[in-house]
């Protein structure tokens, strides 16, 4: 390049430009990041269903009309509120609902808005909301007794539970497959101040019994995560590691002790609870 172009493109390197460069690269990353990620955390998929076995509406706090579903076991001492993944919705998870209603729960899942058939738009906040219209619907209209309800979040289904868990009582916690933090599934070292469904921090927080989940071989949501959770969280608590799992194959490779872990976990809340 000539050098006087190069000049004039460039201008003479200095210590103090290539600060203001950075600087300037790393706020730009980071406001993008936390004003547009959401685009890129939220990947809702055609709807896999037009009506399903014990289908209902909530209304989210937004006024947006949620879909949900709720399968009940008579003979259920505790109801799993299930915050499910990203990509999925009620018709892609109704046999993990089902098998979970098998193993003697009552179970209630919803779509987040955008997803399945709900209306609006997903964001962290609107997921938030959400997850707070299930459980309302639990302790207000189902007469549920919140120590009687064990929060499920897997993937990012994690950071709406969590959330809940922080704000409202429950009688236990289960994450699966899920994130630190939604920045940090990018980079380990977390690198601003701010970010996105902050489940390290809110683990920390929760006031009940937690089951941490994760695949060893996790290709979307690396075992590191799993761990560190696992680690952040006050006793009383589990974890299931499998070896061998990916992010959407657990159940399948843990077979027997999926359902075993969680049966177990009930020891943790009740112990005439635990399983037979």
């Amino acid at each position: 390049m000539n050098p006087k172009l190069k000049h004039l493109l460039i201008g003479e390197f200095s210590l103090k430009r290539l600060v203001r460069s950075l600087l300037f690269v790393y706020l730009s990353i980071g406001i993008y990041g936390y004003f547009f990620s959401e685009r890129m955390i939220f990947i809702p998929q055609p709807a896999s269903y037009s009506q399903l076995p014990g289908m209902l509406r909530l209304t989210s706090a937004n006024g947006k009309q949620i879909a949900a579903v709720y399968l009940e076991n008579p003979q259920a001492d505790y109801t799993i509120l299930y915050s499910h993944g990203n990509a999925e919705d009620l018709g892609d998870i109704l046999p993990v609902l089902t098998q979970l209603q098998t193993m003697g729960f009552s179970v209630l899942s919803f779509d987040y808005q955008g997803y399945g058939i709900s209306e609006g738009n997903p964001t962290e906040r609107k997921a938030v909301q959400d997850i707070e219209a299930a459980y309302f619907y639990l302790t207000e209209t189902r007469k549920i007794p919140p120590q009687k309800i064990i929060v499920y979040g897997r993937s990012v289904g994690g950071g709406p539970a969590l959330e809940l868990a922080t704000r409202y009582p429950v009688g236990g916690l289960v994450v699966e497959s899920s994130f630190t933090s939604i920045f940090r599934t990018v980079t380990r070292i977390p690198i601003y101040p701010v970010d996105k469904f902050n489940n390290i921090r809110n683990i920390q927080r929760v006031n009940c019994p937690v089951l941490v989940i994760h695949g060893t071989e996790d290709e979307v949501i690396p075992f590191w995560h799993g761990e560190a959770l696992f680690a952040a969280a006050p006793e009383p608590k589990q974890a299931l590691w499998v070896e061998g799992a990916g992010h959407n194959d657990l159940i399948g490779v843990a077979g027997d002790r999926h359902s075993a872990a969680i049966r177990g976990f009930l020891g943790l809340l009740d112990p005439r609870s635990s399983a037979e």
